[in-house]
C-alpha cells in the first residue's frame, strides 16, 4: 500500500462505493485498533514476565509449593526449582512458536491469535486451580505442583503461537513510514504488561492465603477476552488474504485501512501492487520450509538468520536475569528486605515501561541500526557496573548494582525490547514471513528458557560473576550487528527485496546497500524486481546469472526513472556502485 491513512480525509475521495469499515472503523482509527489489539496480546507477554518476579519467591507461593522455598542464597537445588517453574513457560512458548512455523500460514492471522488466547485461558484455569502439598486445607499433594507446572506449559503454547503471528499481523496492515512505530508500539506495551503484574503482585503480597498468588495468575484470562473480542471483528491481513485466494476481501481490507472505497483508485492500486509482488512469487513452485533455506537473489537464508540472530541477542544479553528476577536479586544478591526488594522490583518495572515507550519514537527518528548498536553498548555497561559493585561483597557497595540493574533495564527497555519483534517482521520476504518470523519467535523461546532456567543456579554458584558474564555477551553482539544488519527504517516490505537482490547482484552486504541506495518509488521497486527477476524461477539454477541482463555477464545496477515518464539524463548519476577492488 503506497499512500497512508494518517494522510487521507476520511471522505471518499474517488470511486462511487461507499466506504469499507470493520467494526464501525476504517482509516487511522481501524489500524490503531490493530495495533491496539496486538498491544492487548505482548502485553500478556509481558505481564506473566513480571507476574513469576514477585511469584516465585513469595511466603504464599512457598507455601503451597515449598519445592520453591531457597532457604538461603546458596541453596542451589531449589534455586534450580524456581528456574524449572518459571521456565517451563518458555518452553510451552518455544512449541507454540513451532506449531505456528507449520500450520500459521494455512490458518491465518486472526485464527492462530484466536486459538492462542483460547489455548491461553485453559492453561490459566489450570494453573490457578492447583493446590499443592502445602495447602493448608489438605486438599493438596505432588500432583498440584505437577498440574501447576502443566498449566504454564499450555498457557505458553498460547502465547508462543501468538508472539509468532502478531508482528506479522501488525506490519502487513501497516504501511512503510508508520510501521515501525506501530510494531514497537505494540512490542514495548511487553513493559506495561509486566508493570501491571509487578504492582498487583506487591500488593497481593499482603494477603496471608493463595489469593495473592492465584488471582494475579487468573488475571491472564482478562488480556486473552480482550484478544479473542478484537480479532472477533478486526480484518485479517491483506497480504494473507490475497496470498490465499481471496482478493475480494483483501481490496476490502486495503480500502478500509485506507479510508476508501472499493473502486477508489488509490485501493486500486495498492491492492494490483500486492497482487503482483504475490503473483511473481507464485508463479515458481515452493516449498515454503525449504525455501527458507535458500540464498541466491532473494536471500531467504541470510534474511532469516539475521531476524533470528536479533531474538537471540535479546536472550542472552541479560534482560530476563533482571526482568524475571529482579526482585530475588535485589533481596539475595544486593541483601535489602524482601519488601523493599518488591517495592524496587516494581520501581524497576516503572522505569523499564517509560524508557520502553520512548522506542515508539526513537525507531523512526533514529533508525533501527544505530539502537541496535547504542543499546548494545549500554547493556554491556551497564552489566560491568553490576558486577563492578557487587565484587567486593559489602553492602554499601552492593547498593550501586541496584544502579546497574536500572541502568540496564532503561537502554533495554528503548532498544533491544521491541527491536527484535519488528526487524524480522519486516526484513523477511512475504513468500517465508510467517515461517520465518515463528523461526525467530522460536529462538526467542528457546533462549528466554535457557536463560531463566539457569540464572538461580548461576547467581547461586558464581554470584558477581553472572553479571561479568552477560557484559562480555554484550559486546561479542557488537560486529555482528555493524556487518550484517541493514537499516530498513523508512523501506516498503517489497523495497526490502529489491535490496536484498542489488546486494547479491553487486556483490556488496546489505549492510552497505541499505545506506547507499535511495529511498525507491513504487515504479523503481517494480521495474528493479522484473529486471533482477527477484521471484523468476530461474532462482538457484545458474549462481553466476542471477538477475544478469540477457546477453550481459554483468547486471544493469542502474537504477529506473523514479516515475514511468520521466527522462534520465545520465545513468551515471543513478548508479549505486559497483564492487570495488
Amino acid at each position: 500500500m503506497s499512500t497512508s491513512p494518517v494522510e487521507k480525509p476520511n471522505a471518499v475521495l474517488g470511486g462511487t462505493q461507499p466506504l469499507v469499515k470493520y467494526g464501525g472503523l476504517n482509516g487511522n482509527a481501524l489500524l490503531y485498533a490493530v495495533v491496539a489489539i496486538a498491544t492487548c496480546g505482548f502485553s500478556l507477554f509481558g505481564y506473566d514476565q513480571g507476574l513469576m518476579s514477585g511469584i516465585i519467591a513469595s511466603r504464599q507461593f512457598n507455601t503451597e509449593f515449598p519445592a520453591t522455598h531457597q532457604r538461603d542464597v546458596n541453596d542451589v537445588h531449589a534455586g534450580t526449582v524456581q528456574g524449572s517453574v518459571t521456565s517451563c513457560y518458555e518452553v510451552g512458548c518455544f512449541i507454540g512458536a513451532l506449531i505456528a512455523f507449520f500450520i500459521g500460514d494455512k490458518m491465518g492471522r486472526r485464527r492462530m491469535m484466536f486459538g492462542g488466547a483460547v489455548v491461553m485461558i485453559v492453561g490459566t484455569v489450570i494453573s490457578v486451580t492447583a493446590f499443592g502439598p502445602g495447602d493448608t486445607s489438605g486438599r493438596g499433594n505432588v500432583g498440584g505442583f505437577v498440574q501447576f507446572i502443566v498449566g504454564r506449559v499450555i498457557t505458553g503454547f498460547g502465547n508462543g503461537a501468538n508472539t509468532a503471528t502478531i508482528p506479522s499481523w501488525v506490519a502487513e496492515t501497516s504501511k512503510a513510514h508508520n510501521r515501525g512505530f506501530l510494531i514497537c508500539m505494540e512490542a514495548s506495551t511487553v513493559a506495561v504488561g509486566t508493570v501491571i503484574a509487578y504492582w498487583i503482585d506487591f500488593g497481593l503480597s499482603f494477603v496471608d492465603s493463595s489469593v495473592s498468588w492465584r488471582f494475579p495468575i487468573a488475571m491472564q484470562i482478562l488480556f486473552a477476552l480482550i484478544l479473542i473480542g478484537g480479532v472477533a471483528v478486526l480484518p485479517e491481513s491483506p497480504r494473507w488474504l490475497i496470498a490465499h485466494g481471496r482478493p475480494e476481501e483483501g481490496l476490502r481490507v486495503i480500502a478500509a485501512l485506507d479510508a476508501r472505497s472499493i473502486d477508489d483508485p488509490v485501493s486500486v492500486a495498492d491492492h494490483k501492487k500486492i497482487v503482483d509482488a504475490l503473483q511473481a512469487q507464485a508463479s515458481v513452485k515452493a516449498n515454503k520450509t525449504r525455501d527458507l533455506l535458500k540464498m541466491g537473489k532473494q536471500q531467504h537464508f541470510r534474511r532469516a538468520l539475521v531476524g533470528a540472530s536479533t531474538q537471540l541477542f535479546q536472550q542472552i544479553g541479560g534482560c530476563n536475569a533482571v526482568i524475571y528476577y529482579s526482585t530475588v536479586l535485589f533481596e539475595n544478591q544486593i541483601g535489602l528486605e524482601t519488601q523493599l526488594s518488591l517495592i524496587l522490583g516494581g520501581v524497576l518495572s516503572v522505569v523499564y515501561m517509560i524508557f520502553a515507550l520512548t522506542s515508539f519514537f526513537l525507531v523512526e527518528k533514529v533508525g533501527r541500526r544505530k539502537l541496535f548498536l547504542w543499546g548494545t553498548v549500554g547493556q554491556a555497561v551497564s552489566m560491568f557496573i553490576t558486577f563492578g559493585c557487587l565484587l567486593p561483597g559489602r553492602a554499601s557497595s552492593a547498593k550501586g548494582a541496584a544502579f546497574g540493574l536500572y541502568f540496564f533495564i532503561a537502554w533495554f527497555g528503548a532498544t533491544w525490547l521491541p527491536l527484535p519483534w519488528l526487524y524480522p517482521a519486516e526484513l523477511n520476504s512475504m513468500a517465508v514471513r510467517t515461517q520465518a518470523n515463528a523461526v525467530s519467535t522460536m529462538v526467542n523461546w528457546i533462549f528466554n528458557f535457557t536463560v531463566v532456567q539457569v540464572l538461580p543456579t548461576m547467581t547461586a554458584s558464581i554470584g558477581a560473576y553472572t553479571f561479568l558474564f552477560f557484559g562480555c555477551i554484550n559486546l561479542v553482539f557488537l560486529p555482528f550487528i555493524y556487518f550484517f544488519y541493514p537499516e530498513t527504517t523508512g523501506r516498503s516490505l517489497e523495497e526490502l527485496d529489491v535490496i536484498f537482490a542489488h546486494a547479491h547482484l553487486t556483490q556488496r552486504r546489505p549492510t552497505l546497500v541499505a545506506a547507499e541506495l535511495p529511498k525507491l518509488s513504487d515504479h523503481q521497486i517494480q521495474e528493479m524486481t522484473e529486471r533482477y527477476d527477484i521471484h523468476g524461477a530461474d532462482q538457484a539454477e545458474d549462481p553466476e546469472a542471477y538477475g544478469a541482463a540477457v546477453n550481459q555477464g554483468t547486471p544493469d545496477t542502474t537504477l529506473p526513472p523514479v516515475h514511468p515518464h520521466d527522462h534520465v539524463k545520465s545513468g551515471e548519476a543513478t548508479r549505486v556502485p559497483s564492487p570495488t577492488a
